[in-house]
């Protein structure tokens, strides 16, 4: 039987070998900075392809927030129902008209009365920029602006406006039209509005509008001095927004 007490002998153990070359380790056996596997770096590939990604994730969240937008904004439209309002001529006045074929010039002052309603009973409605104009037919004759006002819910409003003109020059189917016309006693006036409008409901403003009133073909009698008013009873204007 061996001996347990005597030291065990053999063949001496081989050196280690360290898992990177001599040249890509240092003394304590960790890879240096020459490393002998390919490392992988981000080229400018990668950087386009994160752009894109990131163009797309923004164009996506855009179309839904308007989606949302455009949603909240349509049940508004919806539950509000806003009305355009009404108008209709109750008086038109005619003073010092004067008019010369041969000069194709125009002297007179037009006094308009307009009745004004909001049908809406749930919004109302400011008016801003309000220009008026008078018109023989299709030829221009005269305008004036109007002071800005409110309405409330259901209201009714009487809006004034007056033109005038001295001397004015007006196209020759225009003067020769009117005196045609007052010779048969009664020449037909068309009045124009313009306005800024925005309908609102306590904090909520729909976008400012574009309104156009036309009273059409308003029937005046004039006298021989050049003066005369309105026949027939007020007249509704067609009204668009």
């Amino acid at each position: 039987m061996a001996d347990p007490s005597r030291p065990v002998t053999g063949y001496p153990a081989p050196p280690y070998a360290h898992p990177y070359p001599q040249s890509a380790a240092n003394n304590n056996g960790q890879p240096n900075g020459a490393y002998p596997y390919p490392v992988y770096q981000r080229g400018p590939y990668d950087a386009y392809n994160a752009r894109a990604a990131f163009i797309r994730r923004f164009v996506v969240a855009m179309v839904f927030l308007l989606a949302i937008i455009g949603s909240l904004l349509l049940m508004i439209w919806l539950i509000l129902r806003p009305k355009i309002p009404d108008f209709r001529v109750d008086s038109l006045a005619v003073t010092n008209l004067n008019v010369s074929s041969s000069r194709q010039s125009l002297t007179g002052t037009w006094s308009v009365g307009f009745d004004a309603y909001n049908p809406n009973k749930k919004m109302t409605i400011e008016y801003d920029e309000v220009v008026a104009s008078v018109f023989y037919g299709s030829g221009f004759i005269s305008e004036t602006r109007v002071p800005p006002f409110k309405q409330g819910k259901r209201f009714r409003s009487t809006v004034n406006a007056t033109f005038s003109a001295a001397d004015s020059f007006v196209d020759d189917r225009v003067a020769s039209g009117i005196n045609a016309d007052r010779a048969r006693g009664t020449v037909s006036f068309s009045v124009k509005v313009l306005a800024r409008v925005q309908f609102r409901k306590g904090g909520w403003r729909l976008r400012r509008r574009l309104l156009r009133v036309l009273c059409r073909d308003v029937p005046v009698t004039i006298s021989n001095n050049g003066s005369g008013k309105m026949t027939g009873g007020g007249r509704d204007c067609s009204v668009a927004v």
